[in-house]
């Protein structure tokens, strides 16, 4: 006799772009896993009733919530996606903690640092599950340079580049919306954290970092610019390693520019998420007249690709990473362990980009304590 199943319901706040795909993930996560807990749609609320009722007919749930205040309170929700603006997570986060109801909520986790503080103490109060949705460090790709680091293939690391940068802002005539308002919305506040997410996962703590950020265009049709275009910072790993990272919503020509390398000892890794089904390895101990870099096409010997496809080669795409984290999510909620990345791991972001800022102002070094 196989495990038994059962139904979770799932509100989710929010029904735009990351509310419906995480209403996607949840709906499919079930037959693709084969999850014992298997997800039903049972409440979606948005900015108005209206909009709530929207998407609870295209997406498939059963209910509509007039706010997200009544969607957490409802006890057929069983556990909550945030997918809503930055300024409301922490309240969300809050009562839903309080009520011991897990919660996968989007990065970054808090609008400010004392909002992801707080939200880590309510997390950690409750016992309840709680993940972060930093989901392209789940392709299959990266989850095997995850592994291939660990086993030590590469060696010792030594040096550490990444960026997250994209074009959406790239033409100064684009008028300003609510991503040029606020500091969160900012590239720092929308890109950055899923590199340096990566950063974390794959090298390790950083311990120190300089860092410059600026708003490139100032002015835009409409209004004046209230956040930040792009950034750099330099830093130094717990593990002595060097790095470097690069974020820019004013990147001309990159649509998906989450991108590393990385280089060790004995080897090194290349990635690009716009060629997310491909991972580049060097080995030292490849003869030297065949030593190179090696293109890994992804197929069903990496890690989570099999449920997706049986054929290599063929790939997985963005709703496949949010699938993933679905899959990811319900494991913590059903075996009471946490999954990273928690929203003790979110922090660790979130303390980064707030060095950064510091250094930008400060233009000094600043040195990051504890895990981040």
């Amino acid at each position: 006799m196989g495990p038994i199943m059962r139904e979770i319901g799932v509100g989710i706040v929010g029904g735009g772009y990351m509310g419906k795909a995480h209403a996607v993930a949840m709906a499919a996560v079930g037959a693709v896993f084969d999850t014992t807990l298997r997800p039903r749609l049972e409440m979606v609320s948005a900015g108005s009733p209206e909009s709530a009722e929207r998407y609870r007919a295209a997406y498939g749930f059963a209910r509509a919530a007039s706010d997200w205040q009544e969607l957490v309170a409802d006890p057929k929700v069983e556990a909550i996606v945030i997918a809503s603006p930055q300024s409301t997570h922490r309240a969300i986060a809050e009562a839903a903690f309080a009520l011991g109801k897990p919660v996968l909520c989007e990065k970054p986790m808090g609008a400010t640092l004392d909002d992801s503080r707080a939200m880590v103490a309510a997390a950690e109060k409750s016992g309840a599950a709680n993940m972060v949705g930093f989901n392209y460090i789940r392709t299959p790709a990266s989850q095997f340079a995850r592994k291939l680091i660990a086993d030590g293939v590469i060696g010792d690391i030594t040096w550490f580049r990444g960026e997250h940068t994209e074009d959406f802002l790239a033409d100064p005539q684009t008028p300003a919306n609510w991503r040029t308002e606020g500091q969160a919305n900012g590239t720092m506040g929308d890109l950055a954290p899923h590199m340096i997410n990566a950063a974390l996962v794959l090298v390790g703590p950083i311990r120190s970092l300089i860092a410059e950020v600026e708003t490139v265009h100032a002015t835009r049709p409409g209004g004046a610019v209230s956040n930040d275009d792009q950034g750099q910072m330099m830093c130094r790993f717990a593990n002595g390693a060097m790095g470097q990272m690069h974020f820019s919503r004013i990147a001309t020509g990159r649509k998906m520019g989450y991108a590393y390398e990385i280089t060790g000892t004995r080897g090194a890794i290349r990635f690009d998420q716009e060629d997310q089904n491909a991972l580049w390895l060097y080995r030292m101990d490849e003869p030297e007249a065949t030593r190179g870099f090696t293109k890994i096409l992804t197929g069903p010997a990496h890690p989570d690709y099999l449920p997706f496809c049986q054929g290599p080669g063929h790939g997985t795409g963005y709703q496949d990473q949010i699938t993933i984290e679905a899959r990811d999510f319900l494991h913590a909620i059903e075996t009471g362990n946490p999954v990273w990345p928690t929203f003790r791991d979110g922090l660790a972001v979130n303390e980064i980009v707030a060095a950064a800022f510091a250094s930008s102002q400060s233009k000094t070094w600043q040195t990051l304590d504890g895990d981040a």
